[in-house]
């Protein structure tokens, strides 16, 4: 929306030679990027369906539900170490016991039956060593970055969203200020080349009336193509399937005033989303540490066993000396040590999560640093933004002045109408400052307000 400050050479003919009328009278307000029935969004309701419908902060929170059944498998997965199997096949008929039978240990025979088997086993551990907590708590602190990402994404559409609001607005604004010129030069040109026409009027003067004229054309069209980039910046973001359209309402200045830099620079470290993603990550590095380090431990747990088989065509051995594959029931309990001596492999494994862990905790200095440099830079800007807004307001209100008192003496005939020339164009020319000087501080608040994640720097109401 830079670009709009070329229409400060339009509003310079606001006040033209003939403009005698109200300065303060507000001009007409109406869009051109926009129909009557397009549904209108205040920035409050823009926020909200940005936050809900903006495809970045759906992949943050698809990416959220992806670390909640990570978690959910960490606390369900050491205890579901189960096995159960089963076969059904056939066997051959076999009678007697371990001493004598009648038949042989053929596999296949002319007298077959169907046999079954089914039998599970699992181990529920009692100690680990910190394996299955240390588990946990890194895929709880993989949790808590996923929630920083999701509030990341919605900061920054929100900031987003601002810049294309405001921009409507300001480009809403220049329309109308550009509307309001064409309209006060229309009606001197008609008086002008009728005086021309007349011999009384100077052909000069009407030639330059002419030109102001043509280039208001042109920043008219520049102005209405912004409100339209700006609006349709604005129905992408919030998700919207049709022309979207805001309050018919000029750019006002967000009420915050300044705090010192210190304030916003704690609130950074507070609730910026990049630090307490890089926060949450060390401690899942930390985590993930203390997990290979336990696992140069065994592992303690109970170890459950059963299993049922049955044979109909094969004798049942009662006698507890023989092992009966056939017909058994079978269960038992122990206790079960599970140990993996590989130490070499295991030190480096080691060495590669503190190495990570190093790297992470580098990032969040990195974002601690990168943030108190964004914070003071957007700071700085919204400082500069508010004493040109203040200056800038000082300003139109000394052109306003200085206008109306050459329009007075115009009227009781101490100036001619030449002498209104110079107010009028520096009163345009203030005003338009002041405008834009408005827009850029807002933008200066949104952009501090995302710098420290600070929401209620920024209201929208």
């Amino acid at each position: 929306m830079r670009r709009l400050k070329v229409l400060v050479l339009a509003c310079a003919a606001l006040w033209s030679p003939a403009a005698h009328a109200d300065p303060e009278k507000p001009p007409p307000r109406m869009s051109a990027a926009v129909t009557a029935r397009a549904p209108v969004y205040t920035l409050r309701r823009c926020l909200e369906l940005a936050a809900r419908n903006y495809p970045k902060v759906a992949e943050a929170k698809a990416r959220l539900r992806h670390k909640e059944a990570q978690l959910s498998q960490a606390h369900t997965a050491p205890f579901s170490e189960w096995n159960l199997t089963a076969g059904v096949g056939p066997a051959p008929t076999v009678r007697g016991t371990s001493i004598y039978s009648p038949n042989t240990d053929a596999a296949l025979t002319s007298n077959m039956a169907l046999a079954w088997q089914v039998g599970i086993d699992g181990v529920v551990p009692l100690w680990t060593f910190g394996k299955i907590t240390n588990l946990w708590d890194a895929a709880e602190a993989q949790i808590k970055v996923g929630e920083h990402e999701v509030k990341r994404e919605k900061n920054d559409v929100k900031m987003s969203v601002r810049r294309a609001f405001y921009g409507a607005q300001l480009a809403r604004d220049s329309l109308a200020l550009v509307r309001e010129a064409t309209q006060r030069i229309d009606k001197h040109l008609g008086r002008l080349e009728a005086r021309v026409a007349d011999g009384d009027g100077d052909d000069i003067e009407l030639l330059k009336l002419k030109m102001y004229r043509a280039e208001l054309e042109a920043r008219e069209s520049e102005a209405a193509k912004q409100e339209r980039i700006a609006l349709a910046g604005l129905k992408f973001l919030i998700g919207s399937p049709s022309a979207v359209d805001i309050p018919d309402q000029p750019l006002r200045r967000l009420p915050h005033r300044l705090a010192p830099l210190g304030r916003y620079l704690e609130a950074a470290r507070l609730f910026r989303p990049e630090v307490n993603m890089a926060r949450a990550g060390v401690m899942a590095r930390q985590a993930q540490v203390r997990l290979e380090q336990s696992r140069y431990f065994p592992d303690f747990g109970l170890a459950l066993s059963g299993r049922y088989g049955r044979a109909p065509e094969v004798t049942n051995q009662i006698n507890p000396w023989v092992n009966d594959s056939a017909n058994r029931f079978h269960y038992g309990a122990a206790l079960a040590l599970k140990w993996k001596l590989d130490f070499l492999p295991q030190s480096a494994r080691v060495a590669q999560a503190q190495a990570q862990l190093e790297e992470i905790r580098a990032t969040e200095r990195y974002a601690l640093g990168g943030v108190g440099t964004e914070v003071e830079q957007a700071f700085a800007e919204a400082v500069d933004a508010a004493t040109r807004v203040d200056a800038y307001t000082r300003a139109q209100g000394y052109a306003r002045q200085w206008l109306i008192k050459v329009q007075q003496g115009i009227d009781v005939g101490t100036f001619e109408d030449e002498d209104v020339v110079s107010p009028a164009k520096e009163y345009a020319l203030k005003r338009f400052a002041q405008m834009s000087a408005v827009y850029e501080y807002n933008i200066a608040i949104a952009r501090l307000s995302q710098a420290t994640g600070w929401d209620s720097i920024a209201p929208v109401d």
